[in-house]
């Protein structure tokens, strides 16, 4: 019986490393049609597997042309000092690739959360977070989780200083209410926003951490059209589990 052929994704593999492979050995920059000819690759699909090389910095594109990257260079340096969002990267990709939700990363700034790596839903209907913005802790999942790892020093220090907005109806304001709100994510690990920043959204965050420091959060935002209850599950299991990917690095 003949073998069955490989899935899509394992094909998609193969022909991103010949691609690699092909440029490199080539030792000039070619045209994407050169390579398609010699590696008998649809251009359609061509055409997003360089685009995607270019994009993390593998192939280096001039004009028409492609050459091989920094990107490559830096996965053979030894003393290359890997930055936070480096490392939390592919985390991210992950999550958002199992889910196809928006997934991000967040980081501590003063009273605010800011997005240091997110991932865009595929989905027409998502909710976009960019890059280096920043939210108030108390309407973001990611800004609640660290909110509840924080001692009561800091915490005390928070609610003294912080100015918490009602975006909408459902925005948890009060000191009392927040903290009754922060216990119950310390006792599951999991934040849950529910368009306490914007209608139709639902968040979920968790902390994440290296060496035992807290490093920041990873969440993942859902419109609520999506989110039922056994999608919130499985979100708050992959959150959990990508936390503990990060924490295993060390």
């Amino acid at each position: 019986m003949a073998d069955p052929p490989p899935p899509a994704t394992v094909k998609s593999a193969t022909r991103t490393l010949d691609i690699i492979e092909y440029v490199v050995s080539r030792g000039q920059p070619i045209i994407a049609q050169e390579i398609a000819a010699a590696l008998q690759i649809p251009v359609s699909s061509l055409s997003y597997l360089l685009g995607t090389l270019v994009e993390r910095g593998y192939l280096a594109r001039t004009g028409r042309r492609y050459a091989a990257g920094p990107g490559l260079e830096r996965l053979q340096a030894r003393d290359r000092v890997f930055t936070l969002a480096d490392r939390v990267a592919p985390l991210v990709r992950s999550l958002r690739i199992q889910l196809n939700e928006t997934a991000s990363f967040f980081i501590r700034r003063g009273w605010t959360v800011e997005a240091l790596v997110t991932e865009p839903s595929d989905h027409a209907l998502r909710y976009a977070v960019q890059t280096g913005a920043r939210a108030p802790l108390h309407a973001f999942s990611g800004g609640k989780a660290l909110l509840a790892a924080l001692g009561e020093a800091d915490l005390a220090r928070y609610f003294a200083e912080a100015d918490r907005e009602a975006f909408t109806a459902t925005t948890i304001t009060g000191e009392a209410p927040l903290r009754a709100e922060l216990a119950r994510i310390r006792a599951t690990g999991v934040a849950v926003t529910r368009e306490e920043h914007t209608p139709g959204i639902v968040g979920l965050g968790r902390i994440a951490t290296i060496d035992g420091e807290m490093v920041g959060a990873f969440s993942v935002a859902i419109p609520v059209v999506r989110c039922d209850a056994e999608v919130e599950r499985r979100a708050a299991d992959l959150l959990t589990r990508t936390a503990g990917l990060l924490a295993a690095m060390g």
